[in-house]
């Protein structure tokens, strides 16, 4: 049984090294709710959050819709995004949220100065509708597919 959907299903990328009850794990697990929310039970809208090292080591992630949760310094992904990606929001140069959904692969860094920017961040992304815009991109029916 297919697990991954390279078109539909989002993947969230943290930190390898981040210890539980970290504040990157718990904005992980608050964007998987709010991706499963939108998915309406279609069972590859869904989210599934791996590591930095993870995405690294399986190329299947690479084409696949990608939001990366944590700065550069400590997220390798959002180490690679950095450089790409247009910043499209910032809250006084201490979080930023940097986009880039519009052709390409979609991919979103998402990130702070210290883990409180980083909330920020996340909470942003999904309360000023970067989220759903994102997930439109990422979701839109292809030939052939039925929902």
């Amino acid at each position: 049984m297919k697990l991954v959907d390279t078109e539909e299903t989002i993947v969230i990328v943290i930190a390898a090294d981040l210890e539980e009850g970290h504040a990157d794990r718990a904005s992980a697990a608050r964007l998987v709710s709010a991706i499963l929310e939108r998915g309406g039970g279609h069972p590859y809208r869904r989210a599934v959050v791996v590591s930095d090292l993870a995405w690294f080591e399986t190329p299947l992630f690479h084409g696949s819709p990608t939001i990366t949760i944590g700065g550069p310094g400590v997220n390798g992904v959002a180490g690679r995004f950095a450089g790409e990606l247009p910043t499209v929001w910032t809250e006084a140069e201490r979080a930023m949220i940097q986009a880039e959904w519009q052709e390409g692969p979609r991919r979103a860094a998402l990130w702070g100065m210290d883990r409180a920017a980083t909330t920020d961040a996340v909470d942003a992304f999904i309360a000023r509708g970067w989220l759903d815009e994102f997930l439109d991109r990422s979701w839109r029916y292809r030939a052939g597919t039925f929902a």
